[in-house]
């Protein structure tokens, strides 16, 4: 019955903030299987947490640093220097499945006011916000993506400057090659007939069939009015270490506002399975098979 009435209240809304839950990764664990099957991160790259013990419960962790020289992975945003930022997006944009939904805590993060705090969002109330002239102008694109992590590389919707790729990224880059590019829908439709503008501009790398100067303009358009929204309704949560969250990421993009590099930033996510059935790999294939590849 309270499975059943969560999962309800999570297709309504699309976000869920469980508080004063015990912070533990086998309580991280039980209540994301609420909502479903846990899927393990597609790329080896990325660290997880005794994978062998808990499956599918990554690991995003960031040291203190000095700022010196060395600015590697740091962005620059109204003049301050910040770690851990991350543009707007959704989870496996450059997969051709995308995972039903992600579920987040915050195990260490920047003190209260300092930053670190992670935003939501929704890409219903984003779309009805569009002028009609520009929502007519996306009903039928296809947003290209590929799995390059780096800021450095960050072509559309730029709100900030980059400095050096970090050597995580780095190892990522090297596994982003063997996937191919995957395409996803600027718009689609519910099955309650809402329409949801689901673009990430990180990431992405242009639309399908419009790679040139009049796609990369209008898309570069598009990804700025989308930065605009965003910062008008996105709620932005303030972590406490018995906080869980659960987002809908057919419907939501997220982001991480960054905090100063002397903080230590530790969160962990588990990855709820399933798929809209929207997008594709530009080659025709499917993950398994990419997968597959990767292994041999």
């Amino acid at each position: 019955m309270v499975r059943a009435q969560l999962n309800e209240v999570f297709e309504d809304r699309g976000l869920i903030v469980f508080e004063g839950v015990e912070p533990s990764q086998k309580m991280h664990v039980t209540v994301s299987n609420v909502f479903g099957a846990l899927k393990d991160h597609p790329t080896k790259s990325t660290p997880r947490v005794d994978g062998d013990i808990i499956p599918g419960v990554i690991d995003m962790h960031s040291m203190p640093r000095e700022i010196g020289a060395d600015k590697s992975g740091l962005v620059e945003i109204n003049g301050k220097l910040l770690a851990r930022f991350s543009p707007g997006h959704f989870d496996h944009c450059y997969n051709d499945e995308l995972n039903r939904a992600g579920v987040l805590r915050a195990v260490i993060n920047a003190p209260a006011g300092e930053g670190g705090r992670t935003g939501f969002a929704d890409g219903i109330q984003i779309y009805e916000d569009f002028s009609p002239e520009l929502r007519e102008k996306i009903e039928k694109l296809n947003v290209i993506y590929t799995l390059d992590v780096r800021l450095t590389q960050m072509r559309f919707g730029r709100t900030f400057k980059s400095f050096g790729d970090k050597p995580d990224e780095l190892k990522v880059v090297q596994e982003s090659r063997t996937f191919p590019r995957a395409m996803h829908p600027a718009v689609w439709t519910r099955k309650d007939g809402a329409k949801v503008l689901h673009i990430g501009p990180w990431m992405s790398v242009g639309l399908e069939h419009h790679e040139d100067a009049e796609g990369e303009a209008l898309f570069e358009e598009i990804c700025q009015e989308l930065n605009r929204k965003a910062d008008q309704k996105s709620y932005w949560h303030d972590w406490k270490p018995t906080d869980l969250l659960i987002w809908d990421n057919w419907r939501l993009l997220h982001a991480v506002e960054g905090c100063d590099p002397k903080w230590e930033r530790q969160t962990q996510r588990t990855t709820i399975k399933g798929d809209y059935g929207l997008g594709y790999f530009e080659d025709g294939k499917k993950i398994g098979e990419v997968l597959r590849e990767i292994a041999m």
